[in-house]
């Protein structure tokens, strides 16, 4: 997984040449945020604000047509993507949650095996429309769930509603799937980063994949057409037939290497080890639902509730 200094230098460098951030930055979907929104105080927070200002006006240069799957409900952190979701028995009243990867936390990569539940967060998220212009900053009052282990994904829970956002901005959380997505499904890979959507179709699944010390189960994998790239990771994976989100952006092979950072590498049943240069993968994202209740509370006990827990 990409360092964010690397991204954001590379952002910067595509801005003095002019060239679009689609087609000069490498194929790696990585782009952990190691930064809390503060005031900057290092040169990679100093570099991660101009590169913000940067990316929002290319933006409106690479950004495509808007159609049945726009950026409404996405949302950008300073080097990664993101998504306001809303579980299948959420509530208008109900605190919004936003859905990144773990990767993407604040903090830093979560250790394999560890979960992370229940931490306070001032993270925020640029809430976009629907064309992928910003329309407000979201502030989240608390970690409500992180893993970088059997999946890649994080949870804030925001200071405001369902409803609010709505009345406010006109926009809806993006519903999370309660279902397994199936093989040749067309998704769409929204970056709130970038400002750019990414057309492809699920090509299949691995049974592992394995990423330095990281390994994550039942991954999808996309048809070579979602070339995602840095800064694309936490982007919500779209059903285009139905709207719904079914998995999280979070990875991609850059240089045929195997299983090392940046270069996972798919292992099966058997642990024979494939290698797909210039492939990208997101996590799955159905088990989340049964494991929140009412009030959009993380309930780790509850039927159903199969994801990896502290």
């Amino acid at each position: 997984m990409r360092k964010p200094l690397v991204v954001a230098l590379c952002a910067l460098a595509l801005a003095g040449a002019g060239a679009t951030p689609a087609v000069a930055a490498a194929p790696s979907p990585t782009g952990a945020d190691t930064t809390s929104g503060a005031v900057p105080t290092t040169l990679t927070d100093v570099v991660n604000d101009t590169v913000g200002t940067a990316v929002d006006t290319l933006s409106a240069l690479t950004a495509p047509k808007a159609g049945a799957v726009n950026f409404a409900g996405t949302v950008s952190l300073s080097n990664c993507s993101g998504s306001v979701v809303r579980m299948p028995g959420s509530a208008a009243d109900d605190p919004a949650l936003v859905l990144t990867n773990g990767h993407c936390l604040e903090s830093g990569f979560p250790a394999p095996g560890q979960v992370l539940v229940d931490r306070a967060s001032s993270r925020t998220f640029g809430l976009l429309n629907s064309s992928g212009s910003k329309v407000a900053t979201l502030r989240a009052n608390r970690l409500v769930y992180a893993t970088m282990t059997d999946t890649d994904a994080a949870i804030y829970r925001l200071s405001t509603t369902y409803a609010q956002i709505k009345s406010a901005y006109g926009i809806d959380a993006l519903p999370l799937s309660a279902t397994r997505p199936a093989a040749g499904t067309s998704i769409s890979v929204v970056s709130g980063y970038w400002k750019r959507i990414y057309n492809c179709s699920v090509d299949g699944f691995a049974y592992r994949v394995k990423e330095g010390g990281w390994t994550w189960k039942d991954s999808v994998r996309y048809t070579s057409a979602c070339n995602t790239i840095g800064g694309t990771s936490g982007s919500p994976v779209v059903d285009s037939a139905t709207g719904q989100v079914v998995a999280v952006n979070n990875t991609g092979n850059e240089d045929g290497e195997r299983c090392t950072v940046n270069n996972p590498c798919e292992v099966d049943e058997n642990g024979n080890v494939t290698v797909r240069q210039g492939i990208n993968y997101a996590q799955q994202t159905y088990l989340f639902p049964a494991c929140f209740g009412v009030d959009n509370k993380l309930d780790l006990s509850a039927s159903g509730c199969a994801v990896p827990k502290p």
